[in-house]
């Protein structure tokens, strides 16, 4: 497997690719991780991780794309070769750009590739603000098309991506598998919801709005802080606490609210470890997703839905893919729209526990661990099929096969 991300730290990709392994693993499957010399490092039965070089004064990487990726992905290509020189490997599965080391191995050593698309690459240009060159962009794009003909099977994570896919390639064979695993393991208890209040000063009675996430411009963060401008002029009692962001996101962040006004109603807590969210999210009366651009669902919704609290998100693709009216408050992208609905929730505690109660319906039956599961099974079988374009229908009865290895 080769991920192109620090592995691991607590953000969307690694996180996925987290999952992705443990369910590998459970299939029967073992796996070689290759990856940045950056993050901490994982123990799980089948899986042993190694690290390409560090480039000399790089000790971290930013998300998204950046002049930084490239001397780390050339590093990380070579360490993917020694590793394919070294074993016998029955299959390569690459992550984001990784895929394009990926496939030309793949090809060398005549096995399936396995392609796991996080997102679009020349979406990310936008998305992140990176460039606005074509020429950038059609290089983006041709690697794209590339990673996706040449693969045997693509993993899409939500169905705007499957629909890229086969309009690049109508014959290629999709297995859609969400992030729905998510971050926290298990559910928090009353006692360690009550406790983090607690430790951030909020009594029981004051409702509490919750972010989780990075503090990258996509995620809408300006939204939020606009809108909870509004919020605290109608509902002074209200309080946001974000848990995310690097220190010096955090920092512009600090300052962004304070010229907004409401510094006195924010609370920063930081990236937090994996296993402290679940008492995060059912610490809130809302929980928050102000994302403004993209279409790519983030990957705490599905945390959202496990943990039964109301979500309030903006009405875009990247929401309502997942999302609905039923299973929360859906805006309009604007500040009094956002304000509107986090003012619905905390006012209404009655439509919020309905709200809440339909969101963890739909997260135990459409986004269970035993869907995850199987449909990582379907993309394991779809590398045993020569015939690109066949969809695996065996989720009733998968095949009992079982691969040396899986890299």
């Amino acid at each position: 497997m080769i991920a192109p991300e620090p592995f691991f730290e607590p953000r969307g990709t690694p996180f996925s690719e987290f999952h992705r392994i443990r369910a590998l693993i459970q299939l029967g499957h073992e796996v070689d991780l290759v990856t940045y010399p950056f993050g901490a490092d994982v123990t799980m039965p089948g899986l042993r991780i190694f690290r390409s070089l560090r480039p000399p004064l790089m000790r971290s990487v930013a998300v998204g794309p950046s002049a930084a990726k490239l001397p780390l992905d050339f590093f990380l290509m070579f360490t993917a070769l020694r590793r394919a020189l070294t074993k016998r490997y029955d299959a390569i599965h690459s992550h984001e750009e990784g895929a394009a080391i990926g496939v030309a191995i793949a090809a060398a050593l005549r096995v399936p590739h396995l392609y796991d698309m996080h997102s679009s690459l020349p979406q990310q240009l936008t998305n992140f603000a990176f460039s606005r060159s074509r020429i950038v962009r059609r290089i983006f794009l041709a690697m794209e098309r590339l990673m996706i003909r040449r693969s045997r099977a693509v993993i899409v994570i939500c169905p705007t991506l499957e629909d890229t896919v086969h309009e690049i390639d109508p014959q290629a064979h999709t297995v859609l598998i969400e992030n729905a695993p998510g971050s926290g393991e298990g559910d928090a208890t009353a006692e360690q919801a009550a406790a983090l209040r607690s430790r951030f000063g909020f009594p029981s009675s004051t409702p509490v709005v919750v972010y989780t996430g990075t503090f990258e411009a996509y995620q809408g963060l300006d939204l939020l802080f606009d809108a909870m401008a509004i919020v605290r002029s109608a509902r002074p009692d209200v309080r946001l606490l974000l848990a995310g962001g690097k220190a010096d996101q955090i920092a512009r962040a600090r300052e962004q609210v304070k010229a907004t006004g409401i510094d006195d109603v924010v609370v920063f807590a930081g990236e937090r470890p994996a296993e402290e969210v679940p008492a995060y999210l059912r610490a809130a009366d809302a929980l928050v997703s102000p994302r403004s651009r993209g279409t790519n669902t983030p990957l705490k919704i599905y945390q959202y839905l496990r943990s039964g609290r109301p979500i309030v998100a903006t009405r875009l693709v990247t929401h309502t893919q997942v999302l609905n009216d039923d299973v929360a408050v859906l805006t309009g992208a604007s500040a009094i729209e956002f304000a509107k609905g986090i003012l619905t929730i905390v006012s209404d505690t009655r439509l919020a526990s309905e709200i809440g109660r339909r969101a963890r319906d739909l997260a135990s039956t459409k986004y269970s661990y035993e869907v995850y599961l199987e449909r990582t099974r379907q993309a394991c079988a779809a590398l045993t099929n020569t015939a690109r374009g066949v969809q695996y229908a065996g989720a009733e009865n998968p095949p009992s096969y079982k691969y040396k290895d899986l890299v």
